[in-house]
């Protein structure tokens, strides 16, 4: 999967997923640090990368005025290694509906209830179905 892991969660989480054959980028790494979200999103819509944050706020609000975007990971705030496998868990959910799992994000929001990974629409020009596991 590609991702954009948000400057608010460790760089080093972009590094595990590209280890385990993801492409993962974290601002730190590709000299994007300090962007505004706004340029986060537009960068992100233009390479086809989900969103990966703890700071969901203005992601949602930017993301869900968009016609089509490839989507949000919305993860609770922890520790690293909790975080981490949170978001370990999304990744698994996602590639466990069959298919390509960027496909089942692309407007659509994953975050967590319950611990348990939700997929909601964050758009209404094609929105997701809710799935849960």
């Amino acid at each position: 999967m590609k991702l954009f892991i948000d400057e608010c969660l460790s760089p080093d989480y972009a590094t595990l997923l590209n280890e385990r054959g993801h492409d993962a980028v974290h601002p730190l790494r590709i000299g994007r640090r300090g962007q505004l979200d706004h340029t986060v999103v537009a960068n992100c819509i233009a390479e086809d990368r989900p969103i990966v944050t703890e700071n969901i706020g203005d992601f949602t609000i930017l993301l869900g005025a968009q016609d089509i975007h490839p989507g949000l990971i919305a993860l609770p705030q922890g520790g690293k290694d909790q975080v981490w496998r949170l978001l370990e868990t999304a990744i698994a959910f996602l590639e466990g509906l069959g298919g390509d799992p960027m496909d089942h994000l692309v407007n659509a929001c994953l975050s967590f209830s319950d611990g348990q990974p939700v997929l909601t629409p964050l758009s209404s020009a094609y929105p997701a179905k809710p799935r849960k596991p």
